[in-house]
């Protein structure tokens, strides 16, 4: 079966991310200077666990924006066929309520 190519997005401004090499801890994004080794590009980031992480052996974490020494981080990566799933979803959220920003 044909797996499709992973994308990494910037959690800040969604500039795509050159990851040819491995997420150090100071890096951040070139197109917004965000932190790029913290909780919001973590593949185990959501809001809806406890600590805000699916990884139920990390650590707190008080600021999700700022990087962080977590040991359970990886970097979350999206294909395109996530990406269309999600901008779906958010146009028929946004055809529902209108448009919230």
């Amino acid at each position: 079966m044909f797996e499709q190519p992973k994308t990494y997005r910037c959690w800040s401004c969604n500039h795509e991310l050159d990851m040819t090499v491995k997420v150090q801890r100071r890096d951040s994004c070139p197109a917004c200077d965000a932190d790029l080794h913290c909780c919001k590009n973590c593949r185990f980031w959501d809001p809806g666990y406890h600590n805000e992480c699916r990884e139920n052996t990390a650590h707190f974490i008080r600021d999700r924006e700022k990087a962080n020494f977590c040991m359970s981080f990886e970097f979350k990566s999206t294909t395109d066929a996530d990406a269309a799933e999600a901008n779906d979803a958010r146009s028929r959220l946004e055809a529902l309520f209108g448009k919230l920003k």
